[in-house]
């Protein structure tokens, strides 16, 4: 799609908005937050059919799809086709694939202990599966959240000692990135990139989401020049101008539009359809995941819950 783009037919697919953000989907957000940065128009959709796909975010434009589980992401692969590209400066810098390093390893880490670990799944529930029956959104969320503590490593022996480290480390990258930025606008100077993109992702998700008692959240707050650099990108880029003051960081207004981009709307007859067609493709979905749950229980039904929670190596 290289050369002269129409980018009225520009859409990127999404999770549903949530706690005051545009898409409460911490893998979603970054593609968000990067179009605007670009300033690049776009169409925002959602779709909650399939709540664990790992197609999600996605970028649509006629018969061109980049996916999330393809290529590095949405954002590399809008990169690399030519599409938008706010990096193409910045790569060979030194600092660049360091501060990289920091918040798309050690900072993602801990968001995604926090989000199913840490804090005991209280938002996720509310992210993923609030629209499918609770009993199927329980299971999933189970699943998930045994994936994802055998991803993290996370064993029965070695909880605590996983957590002070995924938290130290958290600690230290806010450190060395409170250094870094200063009272800069950008990460580098005068210019944002994807880095940009996705560390105010993880301070909207980590402010707006965690819960007061996160940990993760409190040891961000403690540096005051990132929350500042927060609110000001957003109050730039993800907010509509107006003559009213911006609210704080912690009390997002409920509908968050953006400019640059408009929430897809299609007439209610032509929506309804749309939905009984989801519904359809939902019953299948739910069907399949009943059954992978059931082949799943039977499978691991001779182990204790401690160890299926811990992944015991006993």
């Amino acid at each position: 799609m290289e050369g002269d783009q129409d980018t009225s037919d520009f859409t990127l697919v999404t999770r549903k908005p949530c706690f005051g953000l545009p898409t409460a989907c911490p893998n979603c957000l970054p593609a968000y937050i990067y179009l605007k940065l670009a300033q690049l128009p776009f169409q925002l959709a959602f779709n909650s059919t399939f709540p664990d796909s790992e197609e999600l975010p996605y970028f649509e434009s006629g018969t061109y799809v980049a996916y999330n589980n393809e290529d590095g992401g949405v954002i590399e692969k809008l990169e690399k086709d030519g599409i938008v590209n706010l990096d193409s400066q910045l790569q060979s810098l030194p600092d660049y694939l360091s501060l990289k390093a920091l918040i798309v390893s050690w900072l993602d880490e801990a968001l995604t202990y926090e989000i199913w670990v840490g804090t005991e799944g209280a938002s996720a529930s509310k992210i993923y599966y609030s629209d499918l029956p609770w009993v199927i959104g329980k299971v999933l969320f189970y699943k998930q959240t045994y994936l994802t503590k055998k991803r993290l490593g996370l064993t029965k022996e070695n909880a605590e000692q996983r957590e002070k480290l995924i938290y130290k480390r958290a600690s230290e990258a806010y450190e060395a990135l409170s250094t870094r930025l200063g009272e800069q606008k950008f990460l580098f100077e005068d210019r944002p990139s994807s880095l940009d993109a996705f560390f105010l992702s993880h301070m909207l998700f980590t402010i707006q989401v965690l819960p007061e008692t996160s940990v993760l959240r409190h040891k961000l707050l403690e540096q005051s020049n990132l929350v500042r650099y927060a609110e000001r990108l957003k109050s730039e880029f993800l907010e509509e101008s107006s003559s009213s003051p911006s609210p704080p960081l912690h009390s997002f207004p409920s509908s968050f539009p953006g400019k640059g981009s408009k929430t897809k709307s299609k007439p209610k007859a032509e929506k309804s359809e749309e939905e009984k067609k989801f519904k359809k493709r939902a019953r299948f979905f739910l069907a399949a995941q009943f059954l992978a749950v059931v082949i799943y229980v039977s499978v691991m039904g001779g182990v204790s819950s401690d160890e299926v929670e811990y992944e015991d190596d006993d």
